[in-house]
């Protein structure tokens, strides 16, 4: 009908003028219903969608500037590095026509990171064991584990370059509560173990509290509200936060 009317073209603006800082070693929790644009902003902390103004700075380094165009490909390859991504669906992510041992060992062959064999096998099995699978599953394909399984390997993939900053888009979103109490559980103690910084994106409030240290509600691409998660979750200040905090399901952590 707007083709045939000849109307403009409507451009929809999915993030608006949203601003927030990370601490090192703390969680950041963006949190939104679906299509509220927190997923955009991840994907554009990531560097995987290029925004249209503002700046993303990593350590102060503008990923998007001129100026980060023009440090040597050493600098640009380590801050690549430094910051890995953990998507929603593991099975989505995960090339099915690859062994455990090759998804896991990507990262080290396309940043350059190791080239040796066997230290490369040795990493590969060192990242299972702390994502607590057995060495054995290096040999095995995706499409042999449950989906848990699949997302321990996606974080094992994400840990092996050693990076400082993980952007987590609803990685337990698909699973079980079951399995998503494990996952949680699991990615706070590679949190304390290797001094992670996470931005963690999901819709489910119950997910927020027992992992964020400061949070931000979005909706319909604005922050509504921002501030400490406990304070923000005891005492919402926005309608939309209250209305997203009546319908918490219970989670088993």
């Amino acid at each position: 009908q707007r083709l045939l009317s000849r109307e403009p073209r409507r451009i929809l603006q999915a993030v608006d003028n949203v601003g927030f800082t990370i601490t090192r070693g703390r969680t950041f929790g963006l949190v939104g219903e679906s299509g509220s644009g927190k997923s955009t902003v991840a994907r554009m902390v990531a560097g995987l969608l290029k925004p249209d103004s503002g700046r993303i700075a990593f350590e102060g380094v503008d990923r998007w500037s001129r100026d980060a165009a023009r440090l040597p490909a050493e600098q640009r390859l380590a801050l690549r590095r430094r910051c890995q991504m953990i998507f929603q669906d593991p099975y989505a992510s995960l090339n099915p026509r690859w062994r455990v041992a090759r998804l896991i060992a990507e990262p080290l062959h396309v940043l350059g990171l190791a080239t040796d064999r066997d230290e490369i096998e040795a990493r590969v099995i060192d990242m299972l064991r702390h994502v607590r699978m057995s060495p054995d599953d290096a040999r095995k394909y995706p499409h042999q584990f449950s989906g848990g399984q699949r997302q321990r390997i996606a974080i094992a993939r994400a840990l092996i370059s050693q990076p400082d900053f993980i952007i987590c888009d609803e990685p337990t979103s698909a699973l079980d509560v079951s399995v998503q109490a494990q996952v949680l559980n699991l990615m706070r103690d590679l949190q304390d173990e290797y001094g992670l910084t996470y931005l963690l994106i999901s819709h489910d409030l119950a997910v927020i509290r027992f992992m964020c240290d400061d949070i931000g509600v979005m909706q319909q691409g604005r922050m509504v509200e921002q501030g400490r998660a406990q304070a923000v979750l005891d005492d919402p200040q926005d309608p939309y936060t209250r209305q997203l905090l009546a319908a918490i399901p219970s989670l088993g952590v």
